[in-house]
Parts: C-alpha cells; structure tokens; sequence
C-alpha cells in the first residue's frame, strides 16, 4: 500500500523526469529533422533569437504596474481596511493597466522619433 507521503514524494521526483525526457526528446527530434533535410540537400534553417525592445518594454512596465497595484492593494487593505481580495486585485489590474497604457505611448514616441530620424 502507497502512503500518501511516498505519493508526494513521487509527484516531483516523476515530474522532474518526465520533463528532463520531453526536453531529451525534442531535441533529437530536431536534431534528426535537421539531418534529415541535410541529406536531401536542404538547409536547415537557422535559429536566430532576435530582441525586440517593445516586448521588453511592455513586460518591463507592466511588472512594475503589478508591484504597485500589490503594494497599493495592501496599503488599502492594512489602513483603509478594504476587503484583501477587492483591494488586491482592483490595484493589480488599475496599475497593471496603466503600466500597459504607459508603454503604448512610450512606444509611439520613440516610433515616432525614429521616423523623423529617418526623413
């Protein structure tokens, strides 16, 4: 019989496993479908990782919209006496929001001081 303790001491042993052999699997995988094409004469396309500053930007200012609204949201809570949950999660999406809005128009600035930059 399986006590409940040996399951939860199975759970991240397995999970750990099963993940190490899906990331194992996926890159044979690729690797032979790269072989593959190779013996037909074929170049296998080349994996370039490129930056795009925008996303970097946008991630960027919305994690700092999600730390205030949680600092604001337990400021709410601890002084004002809100309800946690209303608190908590009116300021994560109010900042998270506004930290999405913010990087819209820094990103239509700086597109548009690059099209003067080209003309």
């Amino acid at each position: 019989m399986v006590s409940e303790g040996m399951v939860a001491l199975l759970i991240p042993i397995v999970g750990t496993v099963g993940l190490f052999t899906m990331i194992v699997f996926l890159r044979k995988f690729d690797n032979d479908e790269k072989m593959a094409m190779i013996a037909k004469g074929m170049m296998p396309p080349s994996k370039s990782i490129n930056i795009n500053p925008a996303n970097s930007l946008r991630w960027g200012l919305l994690a700092i919209g999600v730390g205030l609204g949680l600092l604001i949201g337990h400021f709410l809570e601890t002084s004002l006496g809100f309800d946690d949950e209303v608190a908590y999660f009116s300021m994560i999406f109010v900042f998270g929001g506004i930290g999405l809005l913010s990087s819209y128009f820094l990103q239509m600035k700086i597109n548009e001081k690059q099209q003067h930059k080209e003309e």
